[in-house]
């Protein structure tokens, strides 16, 4: 799965600059690159564990 998301991921941030670029930049495709960015940062965080301790009481 991280072989497949990181290429998606690098290929939305240069479809982004890329129209960011222009003189005048369609927001709708800025948006839906920064989107599936964020999405694949989603994905590739949920499987790196926290670094804070679980408190089985609720109460820290």
């Amino acid at each position: 799965m991280k072989k497949f998301l990181l290429p998606i991921m690098a290929i939305s941030i240069f479809f982004c600059f890329y129209e960011y670029s222009k003189p005048v930049p369609n927001i709708y495709i800025v948006l839906i690159t920064i989107a599936i960015f964020m999405f694949g940062m989603m994905k590739l965080m949920s499987k790196v564990p926290s670094k804070k301790p679980e408190d089985k009481d609720g109460i820290l």
